[in-house]
């Protein structure tokens, strides 16, 4: 995991080190390393990558491709950690909107959890000249985008191929980026092509690591050590770009780390609860 937060923020500095070129056409590159990685990976497992939840899957790109696009959006106008802080809020996101989709509950107690986290966001916008209110807006769009597209994955579970799932997703990014560099494409120059190249070899990376770490570990557990990305981007921000941090931003990322992180294990200690309880009935 550790190394997957490592390539995903690698991914993001490629991101940002191209903000002269248009987002969508990012995207369509980003997910055109995709789309290889994962047919390649398709036709090894023997997997049919049109999968039979069409629909499911349909929406999943939907709303994949547009967190990925208004999340790369934020990198390359707001400073890195910030944009980073603001997609922690997708599992929030994720656990409100599985109320809804999958019929699942949220104690009181994760309440105050989130109302911290987003407390934090709040924070950052208000200290930080540099976050303006469209950007975060936009950034909060996004991990709404993603707390979506996390649940219409969990409910593809034991459906789909985790490859084909993943797929469609680069399809779709592919597809409507294509579209979209037609009517608006900026030629990459020089250094672009080795970014645009790594932006998709990391992202890549980081899935294949995110994966197998949800394979071998518990999910909690997991989750949690993504948060040191925000190290990364605090560290990469700063040495890289110049992005130094006021001690109101660094509460306010404080805030939405601890908030979010407290809801996790809130969370995973009362379904073992449950659990316990449910074997003992």
């Amino acid at each position: 995991m550790f190394l997957s937060t490592l390539a995903f923020s690698l991914a993001n500095v490629f991101v940002k080190e191209v903000s002269h070129l248009p987002t969508m056409e990012i995207v369509f590159f980003r997910c055109l390393s995709g789309v290889v990685f994962c047919y390649i990976g398709l036709k090894r497992a023997n997997a049919d990558w049109r999968g039979s939840s069409r629909k499911i899957l349909f929406l999943r790109g939907l709303f994949g491709t547009t967190a990925l696009y208004l999340f790369f959006l934020t990198v390359q106008n707001i400073p890195l950690a910030s944009a980073v802080t603001i997609q922690y809020l997708s599992p929030i996101f994720t656990t409100i909107i599985a109320i809804f989709i999958l019929k699942e509950t949220v104690k009181p107690l994760q309440w105050l959890f989130y109302a911290m986290a987003f407390s934090g966001v709040l924070f950052i916008e208000k200290f930080d000249a540099r976050v303006s209110l469209l950007f975060l807006f936009l950034g909060i769009i996004s991990a709404f985008c993603s707390g979506v597209a996390y649940n219409l994955v969990r409910s593809l579970r034991e459906k789909e191929h985790p490859l084909t799932i993943v797929l469609h997703f680069q399809l779709f990014g592919l597809i409507f980026g294509f579209i979209f560099t037609l009517f608006n494409w900026k030629m990459p120059a020089g250094g672009d092509w080795l970014c645009l190249f790594l932006i998709g070899v990391f992202s890549q990376l980081g899935q294949v690591f995110l994966t197998n770490a949800f394979q071998k570990e518990k999910a909690a557990s997991v989750a949690i050590v993504n948060y040191t990305g925000l190290i990364y981007a605090l560290i990469i921000g700063w040495f890289v770009f110049g992005e130094t941090q006021t001690v109101e931003s660094l509460v306010g990322m404080s805030l939405v780390v601890i908030g979010v992180i407290l809801s996790i294990i809130y969370g995973k200690r009362q379904r073992d609860i449950e659990r316990i309880e449910s074997t003992a009935g």
